[in-house]
């Protein structure tokens, strides 16, 4: 194979062997293939696409990069979920241990915050002493003991694709849909998870900024992990604006609890109980019971007890639960208020975001450091009634001449007028194979 006819072949919309592609990831790991080459065959394909045989082909090579976990030694039926990332989209902080309080065993591997979207490992390393860095050994124990782990995405798993996303990232090549697909089933089918659920957000806050784009992914997915045996459902969610009120890791995982104690935002109880509900069926429940066995979990706190068992087994102070106060802090509270009486007509979410990772909440760059305790509460929903001098949010920030600046641009935000609006539908779509 000529690395130059292959590339040139994709370039001009011909299909690309699926052996070829598979010496061609090989060969970039292995250093015979250079950034360049792969940066130019990566925009082909965000010019022509993938097409099935490509694609599997492509995924299969990211997987055999590296090295597969081996979960066949725990018994219980195996589920995961995966978020396309969003606004204060804490949903997996409860609804794994929700799931595993369920009798279903959750292997949860989890990225970090890039851009405006949050990280499920930054929020969950808000938690004094938890530990997402656990070993393959200390994943599989902590499964068989409490039946749900979180943790990070191993050097050794997929390497092909960590190393590739890093050129997607300044070529300009994230968002094409089969290259997001195949980045997403490699590692889930690594995982050895038997089933997977799929959050595919869908908004101004999210990757995918409307409901074709986000169905294509979906069933991009659920087409690919279908030939690994790898069963998958996804659910289209809203994330037009920000998910529950908090945005930002400590504040995330407070609401988070609250939820697991029945008292958080309902739009984010609602998200946890449809993704749980479809999880359980995918292990076998039917849908209508899987529903109401979820509903009595998070309502009876077994939910929250299987929480407070993980976080004690990766090492973390499960008295955060009772006392809030162990999560970081911000030094201020800066309010955000309004300027004239309406109706929230519409939320700048993707500002917000980046607003958050101005604020220190978030990383531009995977080398970012960040402050755990900043973020924002929005109290605002769209369609809600707004009285001039309402508090619309508060900003949490450790340095106040930021946290003025911030809450100045937060105001813009916020879009509000005379017109009676309705919210948004929180669940737009469900997906099945």
């Amino acid at each position: 194979m000529r690395i130059y006819d292959f590339i040139r072949g994709k370039k001009e919309g011909e299909t690309n062997h699926p052996e070829d592609i598979k010496r061609f990831v090989r060969g970039y790991v292995e250093g015979k293939v250079a950034d360049y080459q792969m940066s130019a065959w990566l925009m082909a394909v965000c010019f022509n696409g993938l097409g099935d045989e490509e694609l599997a082909a492509y995924t299969e090579a990211l997987i055999d990069s590296g090295e597969r976990f081996d979960l066949s030694g725990i018994r219980c039926i195996k589920i995961d979920k995966h978020s396309t990332g969003g606004v204060g989209d804490k949903v997996s902080v409860a609804l794994a241990p929700l799931v595993a309080a369920c009798g279903v065993t959750v292997p949860m591997v989890s990225g970090r915050g890039l851009g405006h979207t949050g990280g499920t490992l930054d929020k969950l390393a808000s938690i004094p002493g938890f530990r997402t860095d656990l070993s393959t050994e200390e994943f599989k124990q902590n499964l068989a003991n409490a039946g749900v782990a979180m943790m990070g995405q191993s050097v050794r798993m997929c390497p092909a694709d960590g190393a590739i996303y890093c050129l997607r990232d300044v070529t300009c090549t994230v968002e094409s849909i089969p290259l997001i697909a195949a980045s997403i089933s490699a590692k889930k089918i690594a995982e050895d998870a038997q089933g997977l659920v799929l959050d595919v957000k869908v908004g101004d806050g999210a990757f995918m900024k409307n409901e074709r784009d986000a169905e294509g992914l979906a069933r991009k997915i659920i087409s690919v992990t279908k030939r690994f045996d790898l069963r998958t459902k996804a659910v289209l969610s809203d994330m037009s604006q920000p998910l529950g009120k908090a945005v930002g890791n400590a504040l995330e995982v407070e609401e988070a609890v609250l939820c697991l104690k029945g008292e958080g935002p309902p739009d984010l109880r609602e998200l946890v109980l449809t993704l749980a509900a479809r999880m359980l069926s995918l292990a076998g429940r039917k849908q209508g019971d899987a529903r109401k066995e979820t509903e009595d979990a998070l309502d009876s706190g077994k939910g929250l007890n299987k929480f407070i068992e993980m976080v004690r087994l990766q090492g973390g102070n499960p008295a955060v639960v009772e006392d809030y106060k162990l999560l970081p802090r911000a030094e201020f509270k800066i309010p955000v208020t309004a300027e004239k009486e309406g109706v929230f007509q519409k939320i700048d979410t993707y500002k917000i975001g980046m607003l958050a990772v101005e604020l220190g909440a978030g990383r531009r760059r995977k080398e970012d450091s960040i402050d755990p305790a900043v973020g924002f509460k929005i109290n605002k929903k769209i369609g809600d009634e707004v009285e001039k001098g309402e508090p619309l949010a508060y900003v949490y920030a450790n340095d106040e001449t930021l946290g003025q600046r911030i809450a100045r641009e937060l105001k813009g935000c916020f879009e509000t007028g005379d017109e009676a609006v309705l919210p948004p539908p929180l669940i737009i779509k469900k997906i099945s194979p």
